[in-house]
C-alpha cells in the first residue's frame, strides 16, 4: 500500500491510526478492484539534440582533457608562485606551452566539425563537396544501369515488340 492510499484511508474517517485502519479497510474496499499500476521508474525521453559525429566527439573529448590539464597546471603554477617555490618557474613555462596546446585542441574541434559538415552535406551551399559527390554517384549509377540494360533505347524496344515505330499518331 502506498503513502497516498494510506492518506486516503485515514482521511475517510475509519477510526484508529492510519496504519491499522488502512490495513483493516483495504481488503474489504478493494476486493473487486486492482490497485492502480505504478508509473515506471525510468521514462525514456527523446534527445533534444542529435549526437555529435564520432570524429567531432573524439576531438571534443581530447580538447576537454587538454583544457582540464592546462587549468590544473596553471593552478599549481599559481600556488607554487605564492609559496615562493623553485617549482613555480618551470610550471609557468609548462602552463604557457599547455595553453598553446589546449588552444590547438579547441580549434581542432571547430575545424573537424566544419569538415564533417561539409563532407556529409549538412551545409547547404552550392559549392558543397557532399552535394557534388552525390551528383557524381548518381551519374555513375545511371551509367551503370544504362550499360546493364544494354543501352536499349525506347524506339528499339517498341520495334522489338512489334510496334509501328511511332511514339504518337501525329
Amino acid at each position: 500500500m502506498g503513502t497516498a492510499e494510506r492518506h486516503r484511508a485515514s482521511a475517510s474517517g475509519s477510526g484508529g491510526t492510519g496504519r491499522t485502519a488502512a490495513r483493516g479497510a483495504a481488503p474489504r474496499e478493494q476486493e473487486g478492484r486492482r490497485p492502480a499500476p505504478r508509473p515506471p521508474l525510468w521514462v525514456e525521453e527523446p534527445a533534444r539534440r542529435r549526437r555529435l559525429p564520432d570524429p567531432v566527439r573524439t576531438a571534443a573529448v581530447r580538447a576537454v582533457i587538454l583544457v582540464a590539464v592546462t587549468l590544473v597546471q596553471a593552478m599549481v603554477a599559481f600556488l607554487a608562485a605564492l609559496a615562493g617555490s623553485w617549482l613555480s618557474f618551470p610550471m609557468v613555462l609548462s602552463s604557457v606551452a599547455s595553453t598553446i596546446v589546449a588552444t590547438w585542441g579547441v580549434l581542432d574541434v571547430w575545424v573537424t566539425r566544419q569538415v564533417w559538415k561539409q563532407r556529409h552535406g549538412v551545409v547547404s551551399t552550392p559549392s558543397s563537396t557532399a552535394r557534388e559527390l552525390r551528383r557524381e554517384r548518381r551519374r555513375a549509377r545511371r551509367q551503370a544501369r544504362a550499360a546493364a540494360r544494354g543501352k536499349i533505347g525506347i524506339r528499339t524496344r517498341v520495334r522489338r515488340r512489334g510496334g509501328a515505330g511511332q511514339l504518337s499518331h501525329s
